[in-house]
Order: structure tokens, then sequence, then C-alpha cells
């Protein structure tokens, strides 16, 4: 910024442009953005530095403050308001061409007769998407709008082009995309994010377990990223009686703000266990941390990933957006959630792959304690020091880590294939109409057989793949299958079977 500074004023003395600065009260920053715009020898996005610029700046303070263009805020709201306006699909981008992989059961596009496998040739009559390249934001565009507004289709389908409008409405996004009873006396719920929405959804789930006379219950925050700080209270009140402490929030310019229990909970006594992974964070920490330090859960899996830091959005003058850190989280003993971000941004970003890298996801080593001990109520030691460390350590499945799955994920060959072989095979897993008649469906040596023919297409070589990589894919693929008949309710329900984390928690609760 200083040497942007010395060049600004050199580049006045000698540019003739009088009283360039004197225009206004500008920052530093801005004017040299204005010079670049008007005297630079090359045409520049000019806001687009000035967006990196920003962001660069904010990472020497925090690996969560984060600037959000005007051209995303609405996606972003959209998301933690937990809907949004469209025509109600899930899609996949399948050799340049759009394929409809579900359809929301009563949303707009059911509602109009699109159906699982059309294929996209044009939007709005004029806009051939068919081959053009486009990414997913690009169609996500092309489909979203005003409720109530119509978008014209034209999709083939049978190998005939068929013409169908849909009327876009208010899609719901799930935050608790499972909720189901696993054993006669166990309840399973996961929930992927905290959005505005997440608590109502959570205490509808909740309600229907209980009259199936539930007992006990599992609770998967695995791959939750977070959110509101709202819903993850009002959730953590539902299991902790009297006025506990769920959480408190303190920062330099935000003085100490404590959250308690309001109300007698749905669910106090039952038997809980949580579920957390690397993929765990923030509103994800503070609900495990609170029943945690409360003796109310045990914590199963892997040791979470450290967010503990509160961010406040500020809107800007043009649209844009500020989310600015103003506090830290800390569970109800004391713990800091936050992991340390002293080395600097890029060696944060990098921390949970460092856990692959040195072995702690395979080990399970949780003697390997970060921060000072915490004592519960029950006499429990706690660590704090960032992230909250599992009760009881599920490692990582080395299964996975061969190079060639690793590509089947990266290049999305799996899911093409579990669409393709979905629909080549419609008429035989429409006779399915439940979950658990999908355990008639046994994927072996032709679906294997079938996939290695497919993703050769991929450049993905599975000829030589070790033989714990095959029975880990054959393994996923009628839970892949599952989640394509009746989306994540049926994928958690035929997964869970054989999920090390599931089955660790369900002998806990034994």
């Amino acid at each position: 910024m200083v040497i942007g500074m010395v060049v600004g004023y050199k580049l006045h003395e000698n540019s003739g442009v009088k009283n360039f600065f004197t225009i206004s009260n500008k920052s530093p920053m801005q004017e040299v953005l204005d010079l670049i715009r008007l005297r630079y020898v090359d045409k520049v996005p000019v806001d687009s530095i000035g967006d990196r610029a920003i962001n660069n700046l904010l990472h020497q303070l925090d690996p969560h403050s984060v600037f959000i263009p005007a051209s995303d805020i609405e996606y972003v709201n959209d998301d933690l308001r937990g809907n949004f306006s469209g025509i109600g699909i899930e899609f996949q981008l399948f050799s340049d061409t759009v394929n409809v992989i579900n359809v929301l059961p009563g949303g707009p596009s059911a509602k109009a007769g699109l159906m699982v496998g059309d294929k996209f040739i044009k939007v709005n009559d004029s806009i051939n998407i068919a081959g053009k390249h486009l990414q997913a934001d690009d169609i996500r565009k092309l489909l979203r709008g005003e409720s109530g507004s119509p978008v014209k289709l034209t999709v083939l389908r049978n190998r005939q082009l068929v013409p169908v409008t849909v009327n876009r409405g208010t899609i719901a996004v799930p935050s608790v995309d499972a909720a189901y009873m696993i054993t006669p006396n166990t309840g399973f719920i996961h929930i992927n994010k905290f959005a505005e929405t997440t608590y109502p959804e959570f205490m509808q789930a909740l309600e229907k377990l209980k009259a199936q006379q539930m007992q006990k219950l599992i609770l998967d925050l695995r791959g939750n990223g977070g959110g509101l700080l709202s819903q993850a209270v009002n959730i953590a009140d539902e299991f902790l009686d009297e006025d506990k402490l769920i959480v408190y929030t303190q920062g330099s310019h935000v003085p100490k703000n404590e959250y308690r229990c309001k109300r007698p909970g749905l669910f106090e006594k039952g038997e809980l266990v949580l579920l957390v992974d690397e993929g765990s964070a923030s509103a994800s920490e503070v609900l495990a941390g609170a029943l945690q330090d409360w003796d109310r859960a045990t914590i199963v899996g892997r040791r979470s990933f450290g967010k503990g830091l509160v961010q406040e959005q500020f809107e800007l003058s043009d649209g844009s957006a500020l989310r600015l850190t103003v506090a830290r989280y800390y569970s109800p003993l004391g713990r800091n959630i936050q992991k340390s971000y002293k080395e600097g941004y890029d060696k944060y970003e990098e921390e949970v792959t460092q856990r692959f890298h040195n072995g702690e996801v395979l080990k399970g080593d949780t003697t390997k304690r970060l921060g000072p001990a915490f004592k519960t109520p029950k006499g429990r030691i706690v660590y704090g020091g960032g992230a909250i460390t599992p009760d009881i350590y599920v490692p990582f499945d080395t299964a996975s880590m061969g190079k060639e799955i690793m590509k089947l994920y990266l290049k999305g060959t799996l899911s093409n294939f579990i669409y393709t072989y979905f629909i080549e095979h419609k008429k035989e897993f429409e006779q399915y109409k439940k979950t658990s008649d999908l355990a008639g469906f046994k994927a072996g040596e032709v679906e294997w057989n079938a996939l290695k023919t497919f993703a050769m297409k991929d450049s993905v070589d599975l000829t030589k793949v070790a033989p714990k990589d095959k029975a880990y894919i054959i393994k996923r693929i009628p839970a892949l299958i599952a989640r394509q008949m009746w989306r994540y309710e049926g994928y958690y329900e035929v997964m869970n079977q054989s999920d090390d984390f599931v089955q660790k928690a369900l002998s806990v609760l034994k």
C-alpha cells in the first residue's frame, strides 16, 4: 500500500492531472485503483483487482473475515435462508448436457411434468445450452428467478424434443436431510448446515422419531460447516436442562454475551451420541462443545475443524457485503474453539490436509492434546486449544486412498456412472418402493465391470486397483443408487448399515 502511495504521488507529479488527489478524501487503496483505471497501459478489470485486494487485506486479520461481491450476495444469503426461487430440480452436467437427476416432489418442475433423465436442450426458447461447456453456476443463473415467473424449456426425452414451461417457485433447501429409526429404539438425524430453517426442521424430525418410541439418538454433524449460531443454540436447548450455559462470545469491541437454555427440552434424558469429523465447524462445534462440557453426549469421530470466530455481516454501498470477525466462541467450560492461525492464511487452509499427511486421521492418536485441560462436572478431562476432540476416535478408512479411486470423485466419474446405470436399469429399480427393498440389489462383479468400462472414458484406469479399493466402491454403489432414488434420506439409510462412525455409535449406545 505504501509503495502504491509513492508510485501514485510520482505519477501525479508527471501526469498533468491537477488536483487529482484533492477531489475527495479517498483512501490510498482507492486512489491507486483509480490511477490503474485511468492511466494503466492495458485495460484491466479494476473491480476484480479491488475485490482481491480487499480479501488479501482481510487475510492479514484472520482466515474467516471475507468480502462478498454484489454478484454473489444473493446466492450466499440464499444458503443461510434455507430456500431460493427456482424450478426444483437436481441436475448434473454430463457430456456437456444438463441431465435432470432428481425432481423435487410437489415442486414446480414436478407439477410441469419434468422427469428424471430429461436432458436440457434450450432455455427460454432462444438459449441453446446443449454442448456449450457451461458451468453449473451458469445453469443456475438461467433457471433461478423471481417466484412465479415462467421459464420455457426444451428437453430431450426418449429421443424426442419436448417443450415444458415451469413456473418458478420457492424451493426449500433442507438442513435435515435424514431422520429415521436405525434400530427399534434408536433414531438417526443428519444435519448438513445451520440455516434459518434448521431448528424447525430438527424439531419436526425429533417429534417424528419420538412418536416412534425413540429412546436413544445419533446426531450426525459430519461435514456440517456451520451457519447461524442461533439455530445451534436452540438445538442444544432441546438436550440440556435448567438454564445451563450453552456458549458465550467475546471480542475486543463486543462485550461478553452468554447463550443459555430457556425452555424444557424435548430430549433432555435419552442417551445421545454426536458424530463429528474434520468437516464439522463453527456452529457444529458450538453444539458439540456444549454437550461434551455438560457430559450430555458422547462425541464419536475425528477432531473437528476448529472454527470459533464469530462473523457479523455489514452491507456496503454497492450491494456487496463484508463478513467481519467480531468475537470468539467459548464453550461452557471456557474452551476456545478456534484453532491457531498465527502461521498465516495458507498454513491455516492446509491444516486439515496435514492431518492426513501426518497420520492423525489414520492412527486416531487422541493422546496428543493441543491446549489446556478442563474438567467436566462428572470429572472427565476435555481439552481446549481449538477444535473438539472426540471421546471415541474413528480413524479414516484407508481403503479410499487409492489414486484412481480419488480420480473417480474428483472427475465426477462415479456420480455420472451411478446416474447412467440408474437410467439404463430404471425399470428394474422402480420395483423397489422403499430403502429396505433395495436389500434385494447386490452390487458385485457386473457393476464393477460396468464401472471399469465407463471410467476408462474419463481416463480412469480401474484394472489394477487394490482389492480394498474395489470393495470400498462396490459397498458404496447401493447407497448411491438409493440417493438417486430417494435423495439423502435413502443414502443414509443404506450407507449407515456399514458406516464405521454409525456402527461405533451403535456400540456405544448398547
